[in-house]
């Protein structure tokens, strides 16, 4: 089962992967293995498949860096829920397919438990209890449904919630 990894707030982008071990200084194949290495060391050693990330407030402010994200897509992190994320840096983590909630949940969730989260609805449940985040925008499903905006695109030509040539365009709530 996934396991939370909690942090606190403005976690920047130079936390998650310090400059001196961008792709191009430690390696393409290992700069991954550095993420959170000044602030959580055991981590890239230890982190699992799925484990959710638990911020504060402002998550991944600094440089709009996305070997950042890409540190963490390659550990195969699940999804990150903080309050507030940097905009250049929460745009990042959807081009890469890594679904990111805000909600603050520095008090609900302990560091290390197990979770299930379901990525679709935003039912998250933790020991005590259920967390309903805020369930993905349409146009996030069906990024995510392919690994990411950037496969989305890759794959259909189009951004996710725009109409491809010979669709119908969706419905207009308005009208």
């Amino acid at each position: 089962m996934p396991r939370v990894w909690k942090f606190g707030d403005s976690v920047n982008t130079d936390d998650i992967l310090p400059g001196k071990f961008a792709p191009f200084m430690a390696g393409e194949d290992v700069f991954q293995t550095f993420a959170f290495h000044y602030t959580r060391p055991e981590f890239a050693a230890t982190v699992r498949p799925g484990d959710l990330l638990i911020g504060g407030r402002n998550w991944g402010l600094g440089s709009s860096r996305e070997y950042a994200p890409q540190a963490l897509k390659k550990l195969r992190v699940g999804a990150i829920v903080a309050p507030s994320f940097a905009r250049i840096h929460y745009r990042n983590l959807l081009n890469l397919g890594i679904p990111a909630f805000e909600a603050d949940l520095t008090g609900v969730l302990e560091d290390g438990e197990e979770i299930t989260l379901d990525i679709e609805t935003g039912v998250l449940t933790h020991p005590r209890g259920t967390v309903q985040l805020p369930p993905p925008p349409e146009f996030l499903r069906e990024a995510l449904a392919e690994g990411s905006i950037l496969a989305f695109f890759k794959k259909h030509g189009r951004f996710p919630g725009e109409h491809g040539a010979g669709e119908k365009p969706p419905e207009d709530p308005l009208n």
